[in-house]
């Protein structure tokens, strides 16, 4: 394996609930992918400082990943088809779909993630990787 490239983001909490408050909410379902936007959702129902957190880890996972990939936020990236998901143990896997996964396909790039919050932050770290 050799690294293809790498991303990381950190993203400030109060400003994607200033932005959930200016939207509405929308902007969960516009940045989620269907999977995530179902847990996001469980989880806000519980608590909405939780449902908040797990918006902004995943935000900021996408913004790492598509640095990562070296494409930004550019076709095929699109927010809704990279998720970042949880193995049973917890651990966050990537999972993409449409024409990003065949993109990545076609050039044999896998990525690792990290992501951690606190009250105020949110951070990812992507890895990818080519065969």
């Amino acid at each position: 394996m050799a690294i293809y490239g790498i991303g990381t983001d950190i993203i400030q909490v109060s400003r994607v609930a200033a932005v959930m408050e200016r939207t509405q909410g929308r902007f969960a379902a516009r940045v989620l992918g269907p999977e995530e936007l179902a847990v996001y959702e469980a989880r806000k129902a519980r608590s909405e400082v939780r449902g908040l957190a797990y918006l902004c880890t995943r935000f900021s996972a996408k913004e790492a990943f598509s640095k990562a990939i070296g494409l930004g936020m550019r076709m095929p990236m699109t927010w809704r088809a990279m998720q970042t998901l949880n193995e049973r143990s917890g651990r966050p896997v990537i999972v993409t779909s449409g024409v990003l996964k065949a993109w990545l396909d076609e050039r044999g790039i896998t990525a690792h993630v990290t992501i951690t919050d606190e009250r105020d932050y949110a951070v990812s770290f992507v890895v990818a990787e080519t065969k």
